[in-house]
């Protein structure tokens, strides 16, 4: 992934005459057959490194050929580009004038880019794990590790399982610009997570000192949570009924207080007692009111 730089963007609407237009007239083709170019100066963060021209050519939004400063001629990216790879490589004017394009364009967009603050600018990036099920039947999870607001767009994100690094299952999304001149990128983590598992997304950063960890771990599943509820449902409603089986059960039990004397004054005096009177005690004779 080359270094960040200043593209410009050239884009040629191919025009072609219908074959079933009368009068020769011209009409654009759709916009999925537009014949693009796009040239991109990659300027080195740490100044270390040289400048690299990049001249590139697209036929149905694909690129097929470039030149390369790096390399110092065109490259074929796809079949189709190799024909004009080769005839452009056999002209000396041509790529005489291609190499000389690392100074004469990038190096004199140099200066204003850096007084733009886009040479030499870092910005952090924020990171999330966003978890989802694709298949509510299947036991597998998507965890999507999402990087964003980060610049330059050189960026390293990996899972890790328990610590040790995910391989499979890790599909990587591309570096997508936010129009603010920071990018994000999504990185794509399918696995089936067990209990007490940890998922650590990690980022490195130009703009970082140290690698950005975020953690995730496995939640409960809701077949767990619904029997978790009916269970802590069911506990209520039992100490419910066994509190309502012994309030019935102490006011049964509860005592019958004796009413004073005919004629007895002073109840300050007076204090209640059971009536033992139904009670018997065996060898003796049944206990008398002592007020009767």
């Amino acid at each position: 992934m080359g270094n960040a730089g200043v593209p410009l963007l050239l884009l040629v609407g191919v025009l072609t005459q219908n074959p079933g237009s009368e009068g020769g007239k011209k009409l654009p083709l759709p916009v999925y057959f537009l014949y693009q170019e796009k040239t991109d100066c990659l300027f080195p963060l740490d100044g270390r490194q040289r400048v690299r021209y990049l001249d590139r050519y697209f036929y149905d939004r694909q690129e097929f050929v470039r030149f390369d400063s790096h390399i110092g001629k065109h490259v074929a990216i796809t079949e189709f580009g190799q024909p004009e790879a080769k005839e452009w490589n056999s002209n000396k004017i041509t790529l005489m004038m291609k190499r000389a394009e690392v100074d004469r364009f990038c190096a004199h967009n140099y200066e204003a880019a850096k007084m733009g603050f886009v040479i030499g600018r870092r910005t952090k990036p924020t990171v999330t794990i966003s978890p989802t099920k694709m298949d509510p039947a299947s036991p597998n999870t998507i965890l999507l590790c999402i990087a964003t607001g980060f610049y330059p767009v050189e960026i390293e994100v990996q899972w890790l399982k328990n610590g040790r690094q995910e391989k499979e299952g890790v599909a990587f999304g591309e570096e997508l610009q936010n129009g603010d001149w920071t990018y994000q990128l999504q990185v794509m983590l399918e696995t089936q997570p067990q209990r007490g598992d940890v998922y650590t997304c990690q980022v490195g950063h130009a703009s970082l000192e140290a690698p950005i960890t975020v953690q995730w771990e496995p939640r409960s599943s809701s077949s767990a949570r619904s029997k978790l509820w009916l269970g802590a449902v069911g506990a209520v409603i039992g100490v419910a009924f066994l509190a309502m089986g012994l309030f019935s059960y102490l006011k049964s039990k509860k005592a019958i207080l004796i009413q004073p004397p005919a004629g007895h004054s002073g109840a300050s005096l007076w204090t209640p007692r059971l009536n033992l009177d139904h009670l018997q005690v065996p060898g003796d004779k049944m206990k008398s009111n002592p007020w009767s």
